[in-house]
């Protein structure tokens, strides 16, 4: 009877983690088929009336800057800066440093993979579709091409990916949805300071939205699958060892016996 249990339990915990990642995949379609749409959308010309009406809102026709006070300016470009490549960086070592002290090489492997495949697919976007930037006279002067936002895209890759790795050491449903809900405000609030101070039309940053949170979740989807193959540092508080794995192990003892 106790056996019998034993492998209803592992069927019924094998589902939950079938159906999660099923669901997971159509998100993640669902993303890639919103950008392509979008990015039809842009390069037909379809989409400039709407990026102008967006942009004149911020930003009404003949005026010297975008509205509201002078420190709204200012909290707007020190906002757009978190998004930076050179914070973005920053971001990056402290954790993988992190990380590597409390000896999760793997997880550290993955996080850096995340990035810079995140960057190649960011450049090579922009390289593709080579969109001009906004011409807003009395504006921000920015060389590169811009759909689409690389500050959007890479804001999602690196916030959601740390709001992910902080889930999976966090106790508790409340700090897991704190860290998950501050990854996703610094993602929004970056890309919509990136179209307040007029560098990037409203679509630039919807792509890069789109593209940066589907290559986030494809990213996580690899990690947890290396870990449940035990290639990967398995979840848990830092330095202990996870106790839903060890369950499993057991789990798997008592079944053969």
């Amino acid at each position: 009877m106790n056996e019998l249990s034993a492998w209803a339990a592992a069927v019924t915990r094998l589902g939950k983690r079938e159906l999660g990642l099923v669901a997971t995949l159509f998100c993640v379609a669902a993303l890639l088929l919103a950008f392509g749409l979008l990015a039809g959308e842009v390069m037909e010309g379809d989409t400039m009336a709407f990026d102008t009406r967006v942009a004149r809102f911020f930003r009404p026709l003949g005026a010297a800057g975008p509205i509201g006070p002078a420190w709204v300016h200012e909290m707007a470009r020190d906002v757009t800066s978190l998004g930076s490549m050179v914070v973005l960086c920053f971001l990056l070592a402290a954790t993988v440093g992190y990380l590597l002290l409390v000896r999760r090489r793997g997880t550290a492997l993955l996080v850096v993979g995340s990035m810079l495949g995140g960057t190649v697919i960011s450049f090579g976007l922009k390289l593709l579709f080579n969109r001009p930037r906004p011409d807003i006279p009395g504006g921000i002067q920015v060389f590169t091409a811009s759909f689409p936002s690389s500050h959007a895209m890479l804001s999602a890759v690196t916030f959601l990916t740390l709001g992910a790795i902080m889930t999976r050491v966090a106790a508790g449903a409340r700090l897991k949805a704190y860290f998950m809900g501050l990854a996703v405000f610094l993602t929004v609030v970056v890309g919509l300071s990136r179209v307040y101070i007029g560098v990037h039309y409203a679509t630039d940053v919807l792509a890069g939205w789109c593209v940066g949170s589907a290559w986030a979740v494809l990213c996580w989807i690899v990690a947890l699958r290396l870990q449940r193959r035990g290639q990967v540092e398995a979840s848990g508080a830092a330095g202990e060892p996870d106790r839903t794995a060890h369950a499993d192990s057991k789990l798997s003892v008592r079944t053969l016996r």
